[in-house]
This record gives structure tokens, C-alpha cells and sequence, in this order.
């Protein structure tokens, strides 16, 4: 079934679901645009924590849809951030959905967009994101990508 009679249009969309519907199941929510925005959020986060080469490469595995959404706003020439910390990580998070639900658990969102990352993604790239993080922040990442 198409939904835009386009192959690579719905081919991204589904993938883009595959991304947001784990990101949903591994937090227990049933709103899918919750989901969305937690992945988004949390993309962006760690996209502005990697190198320029490794947001590329990360970005080169991503559905062409949500790729688009992870580089909206991106400025390279910051990358990567100076703060490092495991509570700025989290309160980047916590600071959009401030305004939207105030009882999010943001190590909670962190860990289930990692999950659904490790499972998207190629073994090599996860490893090299993980390698680049401050050993705080690894401990999101699921065990078997942290060794």
C-alpha cells in the first residue's frame, strides 16, 4: 500500500516510523509525537556532541526524513560542543519538553532513543559515537554497544 505514490517517499516514512514507533514501544507512550519529539531532541543532542565527520556518518544511516529533521538547525562550525557533561546532555532535553510535559524523564528518553539507535544502526558507527562520549553519558548506551 502507498500512501504518496512515491517509493522513496513512503520507503522513508516507514522507516522513519520504524525509528519513532521503538522509541515509543521502549518508553511505554502511546503518542507517537511525543515519541517523535523525544528522538528528535535527543538526536540533536548528540549530534552536537560529535565531530563533523562522525555527524555525517551518523546522519548517512538515518531514513532520509528523519536525517532531515537530525541536521535542522545544525551549525558545524560548533561541533562539537565545549559542554560535555552528562547534565547538560539531559537538560537539553529536559529544557524542550519544559514547556510541552514537565514529567519527563529525560535518562529515560536518552536511553530509549540509544536502544533504538544501537538496533538502526551499524555495529562500527555505534561504536565510534560511543567511543567519542564522556564515560557518563555511555552508560545510556545498551551494554552490549558500551563494551
Amino acid at each position: 500500500m502507498t500512501m504518496t505514490g512515491l517509493q522513496v517517499f513512503d520507503t522513508t516514512v516507514q522507516k522513519t516510523n520504524e525509528f519513532v514507533n521503538g522509541v515509543a514501544a521502549e518508553l511505554g507512550w502511546e503518542d507517537k509525537h511525543r515519541a517523535f519529539q523525544g528522538l528528535r531532541i535527543t538526536l540533536h543532542a548528540l549530534r552536537d556532541r560529535l565531530t563533523v565527520n562522525e555527524v555525517a556518518n551518523l546522519g548517512s544511516q538515518l531514513p532520509m526524513l528523519l536525517a532531515g529533521f537530525y541536521y535542522e538547525d545544525w551549525k558545524p562550525e560548533t561541533n562539537p560542543a565545549k559542554e560535555r557533561s552528562k547534565e547538560e546532555f539531559l537538560g537539553q532535553i529536559r529544557d524542550y519538553f519544559q514547556n510541552v510535559d514537565s514529567n519527563i524523564d529525560s535518562e529515560r528518553v536518552v536511553s530509549a532513543v540509544f536502544t533504538v539507535l544501537s538496533r538502526q544502526v551499524t555495529q562500527g558507527e555505534i561504536e565510534d559515537i560511543v567511543q567519542m562520549m564522556p564515560s557518563e553519558l555511555k552508560e545510556f548506551w545498551p551494554q552490549t554497544v558500551r563494551s
